[in-house]
């Protein structure tokens, strides 16, 4: 009937709509086997929601192993899938939903899963005219020949275009797996992509499709998440910290985007099907910040592929479950910002924004500020000597009193200049350090160590990832260069925060964790590598 709440697909781009749910005949469950020759499936809800939480979709391949997992909810009544955006799509790909929290009083949940098929659609056929381009239901832009061509080929699609090239002499082989790579033909338009893996053979790789953890037959590596890079790591209370997003080999984005990890053994659990309502899209670049007042975890922002962020999610710790807002205010999409958690609100600074073909996408100078309570962004008036725009750089939050900016990219410029934020009388300086700085990077790491000293970790220089470790004296405006053996290898992209542990060492509880990352050299870190505290002070 219309009006009724129903889900509909397209399958391919000349089909017509079918209804794979609908209110009035009570499903809630289903399963539809994709036909081989279709290579896109776009699904959108129609109608009034009611009660109804989401509907949770995957595409699973022929071992119900998921390929790519999304949600429609009232705020995002749309999701589409591309083959060349999934690797691992067979010939052999089902498509499942499942409705949440609706007709609950009707035991509809008791109910087996209706099996669907697809009706067959043969296109009308016109000989006076051509038939039309085929267009991007999607919303994403229409891709030329060339990117089709790369993509097949395993170039990235997924970049950050603030990154100075490096240029190579001619004799000099081109560098295999790389985090960050150079423009095109070295010019000053650079981009920087996650895990490319140069084209071997074709065949070779169909048969050895990457698997995440909780897609391996190996009960031991399920225990833990896959490699990986861009992501958010946040501590949510003593012994806690909960991991959300980033990109990992041949820039698949993660299949499991979301774990837990216990620092009292050090343990990792899966956290994506504990958490109910609209999770936000598979992303990298984003950030994640927790309140403890709250108790939420806050995500915005981030990138994935040609799509950009300026959205809002809010994980609940304590109910576990996700919410999106409906923010008021502007703010542009943003990606490799830094925010921070001040007095309850979200300071977003700096960041990668998009920009029209052909200008190529900046980086932002901006300060916006999201206040929780109202759900609005507005600007604050800022005065002083105002650091210059950039991305991939570090924010510390130093005794709720000073923000401090470190490093970071703005095409061709990489920094390693420090900037104070005053947050009671809104004034930026710059800070003059003494002792050995740490050299120009982005991508790197930093945690606070006690109420005047943080650390700085890795990064990324233009050429290659960094293992180097500083720590900043905010008393004394001072860098002092430590040696960390823990942290010996290159990382660029990986988290770093402290963390209490369930053992004491040098006196001190509380132990600094670094998660993922990668080398720039094919290599995407998942393990966890911890350094004393104590020994650091």
């Amino acid at each position: 009937m219309e009006g009724e709440f129903g889900v509909y697909a397209l399958f391919g781009l000349n089909g017509p709509p079918q209804k794979l749910i609908c209110a009035a005949e009570g499903s809630s469950r289903v399963s539809v086997a994709v036909p081989s020759s279709v290579q896109q499936v776009v699904l959108f809800s129609s109608g009034p929601w009611g009660e109804r939480l989401c509907v949770n979709a995957e595409l699973e391949d022929s071992d119900r192993m998921p390929i790519t997992i999304g949600k429609l909810t009232p705020f995002n009544r749309c999701l589409s899938w591309e083959q060349w955006e999934e690797e691992t799509w067979t010939d052999c790909v089902t498509l499942r939903l499942s409705v949440e929290g609706a007709l609950l009083d009707k035991g509809v949940w008791a109910e087996p899963e209706r099996v669907l098929t697809v009706k067959e659609h043969t296109p009308k056929v016109c000989a006076a005219a051509p038939p039309p381009p085929a267009r991007d239901v999607s919303g994403k832009r229409k891709r030329s020949q060339d990117q089709e061509r790369k993509s097949e080929a395993g170039e990235e699609e997924n970049v950050c275009p603030n990154i100075t090239p490096v240029r190579r002499a001619r004799s000099q082989p081109k560098p295999g797996h790389k985090l960050f790579t150079e423009a095109p033909g070295g010019g000053s338009e650079a981009q920087g992509a996650a895990g490319k893996t140069p084209p071997t053979n074709p065949a070779k790789n169909k048969r050895q499709q990457t698997r995440t953890p909780s897609q391996s037959s190996d009960p031991a590596a399920a225990l833990s998440p896959s490699g990986r890079w861009g992501h958010t790591l946040s501590p949510v209370d003593a012994h806690t910290a909960i991991l959300i997003g980033g990109q990992g080999t041949r820039m698949h984005f993660c299949k499991d985007p979301m774990w837990k990890l216990c620092t009292e053994d050090m343990s990792w659990m899966t956290a994506e099907t504990l958490a109910e309502g609209p999770t936000p899209e598979a992303r990298i670049g984003h950030t994640a910040v927790y309140d403890p007042d709250s108790r939420r975890i806050f995500v915005f922002g981030g990138s994935k592929n040609s799509k950009w962020f300026n959205d809002v999610h809010i994980l609940d710790t304590r109910s576990w479950r996700w919410t999106m807002v409906e923010a008021q205010g502007k703010v542009p999409p943003l990606a490799y910002h830094s925010c921070t958690l001040f007095r309850g609100e979200l300071w977003v600074l700096g960041g990668v924004f998009p920009r029209p073909h052909p200008q190529p996408d900046g980086c932002s100078d901006a300060l916006y500020i999201f206040d929780p309570q109202l759900s609005i962004w507005y600007q604050p008036i800022v005065t002083g000597v105002k650091p210059a725009a950039r991305s991939g750089h570090s924010a510390c939050l130093m005794q709720q009193r000073s923000l401090y900016l470190f490093g970071g990219w703005d095409t061709p410029v990489c920094f390693n200049d420090m900037f104070t934020l005053d947050l009671g009388l809104m004034e930026f300086s710059a800070v003059t350090t003494h002792g050995k700085a740490p050299s120009p990077r982005s991508w790197h790491g930093s945690a606070v160590l006690s109420d005047s000293k943080f650390l700085i970790h890795g990064g990324y220089n233009g050429s290659h990832a960094l293992s180097d470790a500083f720590i900043f004296d905010t008393d004394t405006n001072t860098w002092t260069e430590v040696v960390l053996p823990e942290l010996r290898l290159p990382r660029a992209g990986h988290s770093l925060i402290t963390m209490e542990t369930g053992q004491e060492q040098d006196g001190e509880a509380r132990a600094l964790l670094v998660f993922g990352g990668g080398d720039n050299e094919g290599t995407f870190y998942s393990d966890v590598s911890t350094v004393s505290v104590g020994r650091l002070l």
